[in-house]
């Protein structure tokens, strides 16, 4: 086990961050409304965010420079300056919901009185605090232990549940082995939003920042890191299909961590108090680990910008800063402040600007496939050997379409 973890560790950092309860609420929505035969569009979006990630790693691998790096410098600050302006509006709302989401599930599972608002506010601000207190005073090794156990009571949980709700071998094989997508009102849009959220956005750039914290470098980590993400998206498959097979078996309402608290209670009914609470002790477990995960890769992220843009990417063609990101005084302050500032979500409504955010953020991912098409398609900047084969970029080119199309659906509707 030992092993195995060292090996596929940052993997299952990501997963465990990209799996939250937008993620869930979505699969077990389009389950309850098109039912197993859209499995197989779990299995897709989890094998794009994997093309994805392994470019990114190989681009690191062979420069030795992340990813935010290697856009300074091969195309100037003005790129980071864009990114940081997009990074913050991330940060506030991405932490905003899951701050109300920690508060929502946890209320669910442990009552604090009849009203859920106050109780979702100081559920929400604790594991807020904790998570912050956590990574300053643990790092990375500890954020890691506590992550592993997150992502164990998420899968055994949710796995468990599917199991007990099984629809039958036949209809799972056929749902993942025949892509259909039922002529039911809003069929391809459902589809369409369990292919593209599932597995994170944002938060792939931090497995840069993770490979780099486990000591990986050069073309012999390269197939570690193959392997390892290999494990981290087919457990993002893994989750997004019982998910799916969740809300198959029952009626879902509701939107967001909501939603998934009516879940546990569908479940409740189905199953009895046991299924109810073992549900929700999965999504807490969910909910919390990509709260984590954001309070550890963000001021990753953050920290990284900071230097880029106030110092230039001076030493950057050497291989990398040398400097400890995670300890550095940026990335400090910009946990505290994003630990802090976005509980302010608790309390008011920012329906519009939300939208605004949501529309921008439709475009990271074809953004983010774009830069990788551009910078591992240049042998002198990656080296022949590293860079894309011509299956590669076909795949990367499907991927841009696909979200380039999402991203557009987002802003036009």
């Amino acid at each position: 086990m030992k092993r195995f973890l060292a090996i596929a560790g940052p993997g299952l950092l990501v997963a465990a961050t990209g799996i939250g309860a937008g993620d869930l609420a979505t699969a077990s929505f389009a389950g309850s409304i098109l039912g197993t035969a859209i499995l197989w569009a779990a299995v897709v979006g989890a094998f794009m965010k994997f093309v994805i990630t392994e470019g990114l790693a190989r681009w690191q691998l062979a420069t030795g420079t992340t990813l935010l790096e290697g856009l300074v410098l091969r195309f100037g600050r003005p790129v980071g300056w864009l990114f940081l302006a997009y990074l913050l509006v991330w940060s506030f709302f991405v932490a905003s919901a899951l701050i109300s989401a920690c508060g929502v599930t946890l209320h669910a599972l442990l009552p604090l009185g009849d009203d859920a608002q106050p109780a979702k506010v100081a559920y929400g601000a604790c594991a807020s605090l904790a998570g912050a207190a956590l990574v300053l005073r643990g790092g990375y090794g500890l954020f890691s232990k506590v992550m592993q156990v997150c992502i164990g009571a998420m899968f055994v949980t949710v796995i468990v549940t599917a199991a007990l709700l099984w629809p039958g071998a036949a209809r799972v094989a056929g749902g993942l082995l025949i892509p259909t997508v039922p002529a039911l009102d809003g069929g391809w849009a459902w589809t369409i939003a369990l292919m593209g959220g599932i597995g994170g956005t944002v938060t792939v750039l931090a497995y840069g920042y993770w490979i780099r914290e486990e000591g990986r470098v050069g073309a012999a980590a390269l197939r570690i890191c193959r392997i390892d993400l290999a494990v981290a998206y087919a457990v993002t498959a893994l989750f997004g299909i019982a998910m799916v097979i969740i809300g198959s078996t029952i009626e879902v309402h509701g939107r967001g961590a909501g939603l998934i608290v009516d879940l546990a209670g569908q479940l409740g009914a189905a199953l009895g108090p046991a299924g109810r609470l073992l549900f929700l002790l999965g999504a807490a477990g969910a909910v919390f680990s990509s709260l984590l995960g954001v309070w550890q890769s963000a001021p990753y992220l953050f920290a990284d910008l900071w230097r880029l843009l106030l110092t230039g990417p001076t030493g950057v063609e050497r291989g990398g800063a040398a400097e400890d990101l995670e300890r550095s005084r940026p990335a400090r302050v910009f946990l505290v402040l994003i630990a802090t500032l976005p509980m302010l979500g608790l309390f008011f409504s920012f329906r519009e600007v939300q939208k605004v955010y949501a529309v921008t953020g439709a475009w990271f991912v074809p953004l983010l496939t774009l830069s990788l098409l551009i910078l591992n398609g240049r042998s002198d900047w990656v080296g022949r050997e590293w860079r894309n084969r011509p299956l590669t970029v076909l795949v990367m080119l499907l991927i841009l379409v696909f979200f380039s199309a999402v991203a557009w659906r987002t802003l036009t509707g």
